[in-house]
């Protein structure tokens, strides 16, 4: 039996909220790439509550509701107050027409996603959640996927304008009211967070794949900015799509697509370091990313309740220091990257 002392509790830059270092993210619960038992979904919901897992991040994009309406399942079956429920607009969903684009989502609910950043989109789409979760209130609030990774170039300025105009403008009234704790952005580049923060007054960012055991692009700008700031960090996509869970095997994945043939070299180069100090690759993922005093949480997938032992066993295991030396030694990791002595609270 996993102990539930195993997973520390921080606190979440200026919310007073205080969440597990391990979070739960719900993108397959959606659907995403392989259809679920709709049991084991929920199932694998409750076992994170079970284990100590409090944060739960979810989002009308993923199975364009589904995994809102599977949360809402688990959540009914704990004392509310117990857990921090974080999702996100820019989305809303038009139960009058079918989905235009899958996404990845290969099940899912018959509806179409509406991309919208507006004031009265926004609130749209917090209200939608609180139905598919069947709760009064909700924790947190994110801006979602405003990038040039989801949106492209041509489009990003008037996506950020209509962030910062709309959206932005409706969550800070949500915060004032006290409707919500705090506000944030989920995106994938850590340019936009420094934009955004530069932007508004945000709570929190939840950044996917840009500060990981691969890469570091976060360490430079944003990373110091969210310190100074007090915006508390949550990282998702710790494993970069796969490659950092799987190893560097034919078919690793790597920015939702196939890796290429330098991501494959250095995950493989990176993979004979952890080796030779007998730690498993996703263990020294999981650790190095909540290393940096900014990172209050690492958000992690999973989709049934024996995937979320194993990541709770992995974050209660020991990693050694000379592992995260011998990386830095070998130029697989920035040099000024903070590495962890311990997962502590």
């Amino acid at each position: 039996m996993i102990a539930l002392s195993t997973i520390p509790r921080r606190m979440l830059g200026r919310t007073g909220l205080s969440v597990s270092a391990l979070g739960f993210g719900t993108a397959p619960l959606g659907d995403l790439f392989a259809r679920l038992d709709d049991a084991a979904a929920i199932a694998a919901v409750e076992r994170a509550f079970e284990l100590g897992i409090n944060l739960l991040d979810t989002s009308p994009l993923y199975g364009r509701g589904l995994a809102e309406h599977r949360c809402g399942t688990a959540i009914r079956r704990v004392p509310r107050q117990d857990i921090v429920v974080c999702t996100k607009v820019g989305r809303w969903m038009d139960p009058f027409h079918a989905p235009s684009d899958a996404s990845g989502f290969v099940g899912g609910q018959p509806h179409r996603a509406v991309v919208d950043y507006s004031y009265d989109g926004t609130m749209r789409s917090v209200e939608q959640s609180l139905l598919r979760l069947g709760t009064d209130r909700l924790d947190l609030l994110l801006i979602h996927d405003v990038d040039v990774w989801t949106h492209g170039l041509e489009a990003i300025e008037d996506r950020f304008r209509e962030a910062m105009t709309g959206a932005y403008v409706a969550l800070d009234r949500l915060r004032a009211e006290g409707v919500v704790a705090g506000i944030g952005i989920g995106v994938n580049e850590a340019e936009m967070c420094v934009r955004f923060a530069q932007a508004g007054s945000f709570d929190t960012m939840l950044l996917a794949g840009r500060y990981s055991l691969l890469e570091q692009p976060a360490l430079a700008h944003f990373l110091p900015l969210a310190e100074r700031q007090g915006i508390g960090v949550l990282l998702g996509g710790v494993f970069n799509s796969g490659i950092l869970a799987t190893g560097a095997v034919p078919g690793a994945k790597y920015n939702y697509r196939d890796a290429p043939p330098h991501i494959l070299a250095k995950v493989k180069e990176i993979e004979r370091v952890c080796a030779a100090h007998g730690v498993a690759l996703p263990t020294a993922a999981l650790h190095f990313a909540l290393g940096h005093p900014a990172v209050v949480s690492v958000v992690l997938g999973a989709q049934h309740p024996q995937e979320v032992e194993r990541n709770v066993a992995a974050l209660a295991s020991q990693v050694p220091s000379a592992l995260w030396s011998d990386l830095k030694a070998q130029h697989l990791l920035d040099a000024d990257a903070p590495v962890p002595s311990s997962v502590t609270g």
